[in-house]
């Protein structure tokens, strides 16, 4: 009996033993379980976290950019981006040739680019493309591909609205124009969420809301689409028949100093802002500045007025046609004799003006012209905006105040330009331009309201009969405005290139719109004149004006004409011979830029 008790002891301390093994294994795991879910918790949990959980950005849509009347200019729509986990990618190299044919990319390439991105966790593969697109790469279900939201910017009117509105880059944020400008109120903010992601970066679960997403706010330009249509088609054709190589046109409401139209060539299309020469981003109309030629004359007229040394009634003898500048010249293209104040502006008589700016001081022509904001940012708010160059009386020499009379040794913008006109236009009030409908600019008076209506009246003279800028005029409103022609600067003196202007308001008797245009290098190869701010610019001015005009319904301020040519028309219809009305061929008068000859015996 002996042996058979040892055996049972035996299998009795056996199965004590692994029935203690057991139990200490299982009082271990429980132990361990208790670690990891009471003691420890907060490790394991961040070290789960930290492999699926993540926190990522809600995007928000940027604000939309209207013009006056609620047409959309800059809208975003929604696109997606792919991107990737590279050291899942590296885990699966099998795949790569398949992801780079759907990406459109050299296999060698993406190899490469993972490659250099072991260490991290997150990539781009391709941005902003349609969800469709996008859709078709993240189905080939390659091992950390995903696509996420994002927002493109488009703008519908491309070209004619690419300088006054800019562009934004890759991440949507604004880098020229009104984009960059008010970028803050556009951009909005974006949100943030926590989720789950599976190992392929896929989103399982939406854990919690962390920051609400601001979605951006709209802006309202002051800009009319149609008249900036307007502004930019004309500016190009004039372009092309000119041989031109660039230029501007600003369009302001003069009661308001809104900008309703501001047009630049050559352009770009801000769709596509990767393309092209990057040079053609520059708005001109704000930051390149030149010297402004016979548009200062009437400038300095008003200054002789109200400084009292001239009248309206003054008379100026311009004979033989040219007087001493120093060392130089300062000539008209024809001796007109003795020329009355009115006369100056009409023929554009550098002599003339030149006698005019000879009896005010130094300091008062320079404070008139300082405040017509000549040498000063006109305060517009546009990013870039230059101050143009406007020396103080201390660095002028014996001859500047007279080249400066009629718009040498000066530099001003053509939104400048456009801004003193309009002082002039609206009772001598000057207002900053403005491209944000609704916001406050104050006016303040730099000029008397009669002086200011009598230059009115003189400059409506350049646009009749005998002016220099018949090519400007608009049947069925008095239009008054100023051609002038510049040589460009070159080398310390002068080339024998050219910038052509005109600057214009209509109508006369009621104000509504000041017009400047600029247009730089006009072929001049069958003589100056053909390059001229009578012969080139003012049709640019006309056509475009009488677009505004139909389109904000003006009414007529010159019945009379209008009526002559009804009835003229309506004569040649009924087969009779029309009634002779006021002729309309361009009378090119204009002052050609000072000759560059010296005079005997002056003295510098």
């Amino acid at each position: 009996m002996k042996p058979r008790n040892r055996a049972q002891f035996n299998l009795r301390a056996r199965l004590a033993m692994v029935a203690g093994t057991l139990g200490l294994c299982s009082l271990a795991l429980v132990g361990r379980a208790v670690d990891l879910q009471l003691i420890d918790n907060d490790f394991y949990q961040k070290q789960g976290n930290a492999r699926f959980l993540r926190d990522i950005e809600i995007p928000v849509s940027r604000g939309m950019i209207t013009d006056r009347n609620g047409e959309p200019l800059a809208v975003s729509s929604p696109v997606e981006s792919v991107w990737a986990d590279p050291q899942e990618l590296l885990k699966n190299p099998a795949r790569l040739p398949e992801l780079a044919k759907a990406l459109g990319v050299p296999a060698d390439y993406l190899a490469r680019k993972v490659s250099q991105r072991a260490g991290k966790e997150f990539m781009w593969l391709k941005r902003r493309i349609s969800p469709v697109a996008a859709k078709k790469i993240v189905a080939l279900d390659i091992p950390g591909v995903a696509s996420q939201r994002e927002f493109r910017r488009f703008y519908p009117q491309g070209e004619a609205m690419a300088h006054v509105l800019g562009f934004t880059d890759i991440d949507d944020r604004g880098q020229e124009g009104l984009e960059l400008a008010f970028d803050d109120w556009l951009r909005g903010t974006p949100g943030s969420k926590r989720v789950i992601r599976d190992n392929r970066g896929r989103i399982v679960e939406n854990v919690d809301l962390i920051k609400q997403a601001q979605p951006g706010k709209d802006l309202t330009l002051t800009i009319d689409r149609r008249i900036q249509y307007l502004a930019y088609r004309e500016l190009k054709n004039a372009l092309l028949v000119s041989g031109a190589s660039s230029g501007s046109v600003v369009v302001l409401d003069i009661a308001s100093g809104e900008v309703l139209a501001m047009a630049n060539l050559p352009s770009y299309n801000p769709n596509a802002v990767d393309v092209g020469n990057r040079d053609t981003h520059r708005n001109r109309a704000v930051t390149d500045v030149i010297e402004p030629g016979s548009t200062m004359k009437p400038l300095t007229v008003a200054a002789g007025l109200e400084a009292g040394v001239i009248t309206p009634r003054s008379t100026f003898d311009t004979n033989p046609g040219w007087i001493p500048n120093g060392r130089y010249r300062t000539t008209d293209t024809h001796n007109y004799g003795v020329l009355d104040t009115t006369g100056v502006i009409r023929k554009s008589s550098n002599v003339g003006v030149s006698k005019i700016a000879a009896r005010l001081s130094n300091q008062a022509f320079y404070d008139f012209l300082r405040k017509f904001g000549y040498g000063q940012s006109t305060q517009s708010g546009f990013p870039g905006e230059v101050p143009g160059l406007f020396p103080a009386p201390a660095r002028w020499s014996g001859t500047t105040k007279q080249t400066m009379s009629y718009g040498y040794g000066i530099s001003a913008t053509p939104i400048q330009i456009a801004q003193a006109y309009s002082a002039l236009a609206n009772g001598g009030k000057l207002r900053a331009p403005t491209f944000v409908k609704g916001q406050d600019n104050e006016a303040r008076e730099v000029l008397d309201p009669a002086i200011a209506h009598e230059v009115m009246k003189m400059m409506q003279t350049v646009t009749e009969p005998g002016g220099t800028a018949t090519r400007a005029a608009i049947l069925g409103y008095h239009v008054a405005g100023k051609t002038g022609t510049a040589r460009l600067a070159s080398g310390g003196g002068y080339s024998r290139k050219y910038v052509s202007f005109f600057a214009g308001v209509v109508p006369v008797d009621n104000p509504r719109f000041a017009m400047a245009v600029v247009i730089n290098e006009p072929d001049t190869s069958k003589g100056w004149q053909f390059g001229g701010g009578g012969f080139v610019s003012a049709p640019v001015f006309r056509n475009v004006m009488e677009g505004a005009l139909r389109l904000m319904d003006v009414p007529p301020d010159d019945i009379e004409t209008w009526l002559a040519a009804q009835q003229a028309a309506e004569a040649k219809r009924n087969g009779g011979k029309p009634a002779p009305i006021a002729a309309t061929a361009a009378v090119e008068e204009e002052t050609a830029p000072p000759v560059l000859l010296p005079t005997q015996g002056a003295r510098q």
